[in-house]
């Protein structure tokens, strides 16, 4: 039990008013669009490739620079916020996300969307926790906080859910530069409504910012984010563990310079709380859980189940609906049930609906898997906005940026993990699978196709003529229905462990979210 907590819920607390919540719907926006940019390209890929012509390389650039710029980034932002404002790091990240989209929506090569990409990242990681740590010193109130938390992790769930839905509508009428002009409008009406409600916080005292320990923070995520991916897409190579030797030789540089430093980028001593620690690693392992199903679901619906990009957005919107509701309700729990047994129910009720997708098949599928989606997104949601709230109650109110940019690291390193390693379990079952089941005759170069991914073997597949065209698509949705299901049954075990550790560890936590850790 950590002998440092005390509940605020024991003194009374300021009350959020007007001006707050209207506040806390323009961060909700905000997040709402970051979480958009996330999901709505990949529907674009088709329409960019055949426009800018990208190479292979290009293409995997285009997709993923983003997500790697977000994730170096978030510590830096969340504590540079810290140190100059939270609302003036948010505002100048929002101006520059807006134009920097535009720009994006009309490149006329691959090579300029690729810096446009990458500058979004940079903006997209002011965003996640300059408006965290700003929710926490708006809503002090431990009952208005855990709502305005579960509205944030709402506003990034609905953004995700939402944005294969409008990017389907926007590709089937306009260019695929289209789904970039989405953010515009959302990123303008924060830039005019939020120095009207969104109060500036920084800590008074804090030092500068330390470049070098910034610059270490930014090469450990993304050679580590680089190395995991790289993992999923090619297999335990040269480059993917260099990439990430590299990251562990400079995140043990970047945690013995904090530890060293007399006003440290990160303070490290948040990591010495119980509840900290082990609140972070159900977060990881709740986003790891995520990221795997959904790594998955998506290209069932599209590629084995043949539904189009807008069908696709419209099948998985009930478990972005349901997430949303999920967020909203569990503030409303926690008030009378512990944070352990929320959490562990969440993590159960979560295994459950994995145990669902491993009973899918090649037809017929879509109502169990919607099923399944919404189940998972019920009991993954109290479980975001629970260890959210948790991590960033355990800093002090002057680092609650830092401890924002903590929790969303540790998301995209969940991320990470979920793709690199559920990924190559899929692909290592769906390339030993067609190893036996690929049709005798099949041409070299075709076969080699066949086998990279099951989308380039839908491609091949249409190429090829009538029964051998059948045989070579039937034979790669089924190794891919199978690595499909045998990642389920992992992430399954994954989130049912978890919960058995957050009931026993995490039982001594009282009702209501409000305990600060510090």
């Amino acid at each position: 039990m950590d002998s440092t907590l005390d509940r605020t819920s024991d003194t009374v607390q300021p009350r959020a008013g007007r001006r707050e919540w209207i506040g806390l719907a323009v961060l909700a926006l905000a997040c709402f669009v970051y979480a958009m940019d996330l999901t709505v390209l990949h529907l674009a890929v088709p329409m960019l490739s055949a426009d800018l012509h990208p190479t292979s390389a290009q293409l995997l650039w285009i997709i993923d620079v983003y997500g790697f710029m977000v994730a170096g980034l978030l510590i830096t932002m969340g504590t540079l916020g810290d140190r100059i404002g939270r609302r003036r790091i948010l505002l100048a990240g929002a101006g520059a996300f807006a134009v920097v989209s535009v720009i994006a929506a009309f490149a006329p090569t691959a090579e300029l969307l690729i810096v446009c990409r990458a500058l979004l990242g940079i903006a997209g990681a002011t965003l996640a926790p300059s408006t965290l740590s700003l929710i926490f010193n708006m809503f002090r109130d431990s009952r208005q906080r855990s709502i305005a938390v579960g509205v944030w992790v709402g506003a990034f769930s609905a953004g995700g859910a939402v944005g294969p839905l409008f990017g389907g509508v926007l590709l089937e009428q306009f260019w695929w530069g289209s789904v970039f002009l989405l953010a515009v409008p959302v990123m303008a009406l924060l830039l005019v409504i939020g120095p009207k409600v969104l109060p500036e916080f920084r800590d008074p005292e804090a030092g500068k910012l330390d470049p070098v320990s910034a610059l270490l923070s930014v090469a450990t995520m993304i050679a580590l984010v680089f190395g995991m991916k790289k993992i999923a897409q090619d297999g335990l190579g040269i480059a993917a563990l260099l990439a990430l030797a590299v990251g562990t030789i400079v995140g043990v540089l970047f945690v013995r310079r904090q530890l060293t430093r007399p006003d440290p980028m990160l303070d490290l001593r948040l990591f010495r709380l119980g509840a900290f620690r082990l609140a972070l690693l159900i977060n990881i392992v709740g986003i790891f859980v995520a990221f795997g199903y959904f790594l998955f679901v998506a290209q069932y619906f599209q590629l084995v189940l043949g539904l189009s990009p807008l069908a696709t957005g419209v099948a998985l919107a009930p478990s972005g609906i349901a997430f949303i509701l999920g967020s909203q309700v569990s503030p409303l729990i926690i008030q009378v049930v512990r944070p352990a047994y929320v959490i562990g129910a969440g993590m159960a009720i979560t295994a459950v609906g994995l145990l669902m997708m491993t009973q899918v098949g090649l037809t017929g599928g879509v109502a169990l898997t919607v099923a399944a989606s919404v189940i998972i997104s019920l009991g993954l949601a109290p479980v975001y906005g629970i260890t959210t709230e948790l991590i960033v109650g355990a800093a002090p109110p002057e680092q609650a940026g830092a401890a924002a940019g903590v929790s969303e690291t540790g998301a995209e390193l969940g991320g990470a993990l979920g793709i690199s390693i559920l990924g190559s379990i899929g692909i290592a079952l769906y390339r030993g699978d067609l190893a036996d089941t690929l049709p005798a005759g099949l041409p070299a170069e075709a076969s080699r196709s066949v086998r990279d991914t099951l989308g380039a073997a839908v491609q091949t597949s249409a190429e090829l003529p009538g029964q051998l065209g059948e045989a070579v698509l039937l034979a790669a949705r089924e190794a891919f229905l199978h690595g499909m299901q045998v990642t389920a049954w992992v992430t399954a075990v994954a989130a049912a462990a978890i919960s058995v550790v957050a009931v026993v560890r995490l039982r001594h936590l009282p009702t209501g979210v409000g305990a600060e850790l510090h």
